[in-house]
């Protein structure tokens, strides 16, 4: 009976496996140019493909040539969809697992000389609004394989193809596999596949679904020096591993043949600036014996990262860079430790690209919303992927704006004149909130004219004429159009009624709301005035002196006007119980003649936005820089974790950052600070209060305060001190945030812009590069997505260790020459070997 217990579990493991091998429901798999009524299983994967034609609205269907359809290729590539007509060409996907969640998307291509030019094009890929990759296809035989990992921020993804004069866009097949959102961690919302291995193979085979559950492609690779050892058991039978390769990519590892030597791989990349996350995948493939122990550490260009590694058997365990490498040489070893008996094994491995998506999308409501009108109306045009982004490929009839340089792409005009509508204006065009333009002429809309177009506070311009509405114009439209408001064209009607018994009887109906509304008009207005006068009288005068005291030390005072009281006494009792190196010493407070004064030590370098701001010749250098940060990032810590309760400062710049003679910065003017009640659900609920461009996003609009609105300021800070730039700057009457001018260069790899050119090139840029990272994920929108100050701490402690090591002669130099065992990873071209 036991036995059979067992045999049962067995049998239920088994098609626990198989059920999940099976399973396509996070799948979109497309054959792009099939007809639209098509479906098949592919006979070597078992993957259902369907047809493309509902996915997107242009394009043509077209064969490959007949040589080029050979049983050495899959089904997928006999067929394409290509592009002659417009400059953009979008699928649209929409997932059901819908947004938030972690995709990879591939598409692939092989031209096949499908239109008889024998002209293979390029041209580019994007994801959305962002550019993803180029796609260049070598001859009419080579398949391109292009695939990105992605974490959705809406329903619904949008894949284009872009013209861009070198040749007719097309695309063989598109793919979606949906992955759990806690593997293939990154603060990136897309990296791309630069290198996925299988390190160890018996058959130099491709491997993909239904081997890998989340068909991934794995390419077979061996390294010299090395061999293969290998198990038929099955690997994570338990379903424990969220990234699940599968056995037949773990069941197979790479280790040296000499025990004693490590094993390695490296790649040189073109782009030094480019930055790589790397996934290594191990399973213990051996059943040791109880004297063995296979045991190693993982070190990256001679830096200690991970270890010891201790495989367990036929379990994948995965490790990854926590954050991206870079350089024009980068190197991973897998060296024994002392004690191990085994040498070091590796089964798998996969290398991702970061890709900056920087470009702002069209703000998500209105997207819902235009596409809504896109739905009702059946409008054709070009209207795919964003409506306003990137601008070159904008809607046609639709205009969009920005608004302060730092909030999304919105619409402002919406032109659909002579198109041909029918049934009643849409009620989603309400939702258009910034709208200033509406012309809906010369169609055949029907119905009344809905009460919410009078209630769009920018519409200055409404044309309605030539439709066949019917009723009476809203009175408060008529009265916008009366009052010079807006201009509104409604002629050509025969139905819409325009008489005064028409207004009257629509006031009749309606005149209880006008007192209503004027009533909340005037208590708007009244609650605007007191508002004014309350931020009027909390503005304070601050003069800091130098003054002697008995003891001769150097002291601050900092001088207040005695109405700002509640603001001193607040920092007084704040000061008097937190103690930190890195906060201002208070020496004491008096009140005279009318005014409240706190005395700090002498800060003998003043502040750091006075340091920054170039009045002197004095150049800070990278090293001071980085020290000055850690210093500040370590108070904030102390605010945040080492206070009980903790204490959220609230107006973190670079005026309240005060330097020593040693420059050793201290956090400063606890005025606006607040105790921060851990167990108060994650924040407090506050009035804003704080310097503008330094405003955490989310507390401005919800008023919740909690430890990340300081992150969050801190982050704009620290790209104060990489580039020595303004907070907030204009351009052509738009006001440009530092962390958006920061994002624009940092997607084109110049991180030399970035720097503040004083430094020359004495800094490491690699080191730039982490730190403007960390600035960017400080300054993040949403709060989730920052880090914590103790982990700003982390980061910048250890940019600036290896900056003193640099400076020190510490760095070194190392030969490139590989060593024994060390194997290439051969990453100079986008064609892969056909995938069975």
């Amino acid at each position: 009976m036991e036995m059979l217990n067992i045999f049962f579990c067995i049998i239920l493991i088994g098609c626990s496996v198989l059920a999940r091998a099976q399973d396509q429901s996070g799948f979109i798999s497309l054959d792009c140019g099939i007809s639209s009524a098509s479906t098949y299983n592919d006979a070597i994967t078992g993957i259902k493909y369907i047809s493309d034609a509902t996915f997107i609205d242009s394009g043509l269907s077209k064969s490959i040539s007949p040589q080029f359809q050979t049983n050495t290729i899959s089904q997928q590539f006999y067929s394409v969809r290509s592009f002659p007509e417009g400059v953009r060409n979008c699928y649209t996907l929409k997932p059901s697992q819908g947004k938030n969640n972690k995709y990879l998307i591939r598409a692939s291509f092989m031209y096949g000389n499908y239109d008889d030019q024998n002209k293979p094009p390029e041209f580019d890929l994007h994801l959305g609004v962002n550019s993803w990759d180029s796609v260049k296809i070598d001859n009419e035989s080579s398949i391109v394989i292009k695939e990105i990992m992605h974490l959705s921020p809406s329903d619904t993804i949008s894949v284009c193809l872009i013209n861009k004069g070198t040749g007719i866009p097309f695309i063989s097949t598109l793919e979606l596999r949906h992955f759990r959102t806690s593997t293939y961690p990154t603060p990136f919302e897309a990296v791309v596949l630069y290198r996925r291995v299988d390190v160890g193979t018996l058959t130099n085979q491709f491997i993909r679904y239904k081997d890998d559950a989340y068909d991934r492609i794995w390419k077979p690779q061996n390294f010299p020096n090395s061999k293969v050892i290998n198990t038929t058991l099955a690997i994570d039978a338990r379903d424990n591993n969220g990234y699940n390769p599968g056995s037949a990519v773990m069941g197979t590892a790479l280790t040296p043949i000499n025990a004693s030597k490590p094993l390695g791989f490296y790649w040189e990349p073109t782009d030094s600036t480019a930055r790589y996350f790397v996934f290594m995948h191990f399973a213990e493939v051996e059943e040791l014996k109880p004297n063995e122990i296979r045991e190693f550490n993982v070190t990256q260009n001679g830096e200690f990262l991970y270890g010891p590694v201790e495989p367990e058997y036929l379990y994948t365990n995965t490790l990854s860079t926590t954050v991206p490498v870079s350089g024009d040489y980068i190197e991973f070893w897998l060296e024994r430790t002392n004690r191990s008996t085994l040498p070091p094994i590796l089964n798998g491995l996969e290398i991702f690209m970061v890709k900056d998506f920087s470009e702002s999308r069209s703000d998500a409501k209105e997207v819902d919303a235009i596409m809504d009108i896109k739905s009702t109306y059946g409008v054709k045009r070009n209207w795919q992927g964003d409506p306003c982004a990137p601008k070159a490929y904008s809607w046609d009839g639709l205009n969009c704006s920005f608004i302060q340089g730092s909030d999304p792409p919105r619409i402002i005009s919406l032109n659909l004149s002579s198109n041909g509508l029918t049934g009643e204006i849409a009620a989603s065009i309400s939702n258009l909130a910034m709208l200033q333009h509406l012309d809906l002429s010369n169609n055949s809309l029907t119905g009344k004219v809905p009460e919410f177009l009078s209630q769009m506070p920018f519409l200055t311009v409404l044309n309605l004429k030539g439709n066949k509405l019917s009723g009476s114009l809203p009175v408060k439209l008529l009265e916008r159009s009366n009052n010079g408001s807006l201009s509104l064209s409604v002629e050509e009607n025969p139905d819409l009624c325009l008489s005064a018994a028409c207004q009257k009887k629509e006031k009749q109906k309606k005149n209880f709301v006008a007192p209503l509304a004027a009533s909340a008009g005037i208590i708007f207005v009244i609650l605007a005035a007191v508002a004014v006068f309350l931020i009027h009288k909390r503005r304070k005068r601050e003069v800091v002196t130098k003054v002697n005291v008995e003891d001769e030390n150097q002291v601050g005072k900092n001088l207040m006007e005695s109405k700002n009281r509640q603001f001193t006494y607040a920092e007084v009792k704040l000061l008097s119980r937190v103690h930190h190196g890195n906060l201002t010493n208070l020496v004491g407070y008096c009140y005279e003649d009318g005014h409240m004064g706190l005395i700090y030590e002498y800060m003998a370098n003043g502040n750091l936005k006075q340091l920054l701001s170039g009045r002197n010749t004095y150049t800070v250098s990278w090293e001071e820089r980085l020290r000055i940060a850690t210093d500040a990032a370590q108070g904030l810590e102390y605010l945040h974790y080492g206070c009980n309760p903790p204490i959220v400062h609230r107006d973190v710049k670079s005026e309240n950052i005060l330097l020593n003679d040693k420059l050793q910065a201290k956090i400063a003017d606890f005025g606006l600070s607040r105790i921060f009640s851990v167990e108060g659900g994650g924040h407090v609920s506050t009035a804003v209060a704080g310097t503008p461009g330094y405003l955490d996003p989310e507390y401005q609009i919800n008023n919740w305060l909690n430890e990340k609105s300081d992150v969050y300021s801190f982050g704009v800070v620290l790209l104060e001190i990489v580039t020595r730039r303004p907070v907030v700057t204009k351009s052509f009457d738009e006001a440009i945030h530092i962390s958006h001018w920061v994002s624009s260069l940092l997607a084109n790899g110049e991180i030399k812009r970035i720097v503040d050119p004083s430094l020359g090139e004495d800094f490491e840029i690699n080191s730039a590069w982490k730190i403007v990272e960390l600035a960017l994920a400080c300054t993040s929108r949403n709060s989730s997505e920052r880090p914590t100050m103790s982990e700003v701490v982390v980061e910048l402690k250890e940019c600036l260790k290896k900056e003193v090591a640099r400076k020190r002669g510490g760095h070194g130099t190392r030969s490139r020459a590989p060593r024994e065992g060390m194997s290439s990873i051969n990453i100079e071209t986008d064609s892969f070997p056909r995938p069975r």
